[in-house]
């Protein structure tokens, strides 16, 4: 099945978005919302304070599954992205609003925010999976992280985190390495 180019840069932005929350949600002072509205979650400007609070709680249930991602076989992620589908109450759509043009919504225009999300996420999980495994997640080599990463590029060459410090340092102690031993 080939996904249109409109869909899989919809599945990537949200698990850029999705890796991105996950690796800032220890942070007591991160601001989920902040962070969906930056993100292109227009939707999260409106939510209120309980669904955001119930998203926060439910995105740390799925933060086991999305750690896991770059040590998982094929088959093992789709089972566990699989008992998370089993959970959503989907109900699809194609809608516009809010300046953004034609995209999927996965459940109802009813549903609260936190269900919104989840599904998003979810079904963008479901997606990668089928379509590259797990092959696109991944940790950040820099010695001192472990923040995890979404691989969108064209040649899956992504090794560090969002973090620029981390490539950076790599890159010079690396480069001091190299210098030694010249």
């Amino acid at each position: 099945m080939q996904i249109s180019s409109t869909t899989q840069s919809e599945i990537r932005l949200t698990l850029e978005a999705t890796i991105g929350m996950l690796n800032a949600l220890d942070d007591n002072n991160f601001d989920v919302r902040e962070f969906l509205v930056s993100c292109g979650f227009p939707r999260a400007t409106r939510a209120s304070g309980t669904s955001v609070t119930r998203l926060r709680r439910r995105f740390g249930e799925l933060g086991p599954l999305l750690r896991s991602l770059p040590d998982l076989d094929d088959d093992t992620a789709a089972a566990a992205v699989n008992e998370h589908l089993t959970e959503l109450h989907i109900r699809p759509s194609v809608v516009a609003h809010d300046g953004v043009g034609l995209h999927i919504h996965w459940s109802p225009s009813t549903a609260t925010f936190d269900d919104q999300v989840i599904a998003d996420i979810v079904m963008a999980l479901a997606h990668e999976v089928c379509d590259s495994g797990t092959i696109r997640f991944g940790r950040c080599r820099a010695s001192d992280c472990s923040d995890m990463f979404y691989d969108g590029t064209r040649n899956r060459s992504r090794r560090f985190c969002a973090d620029p410090r981390c490539a950076s340092k790599t890159h010079t102690a690396d480069h001091r390495a190299r210098r030694r031993r010249a």
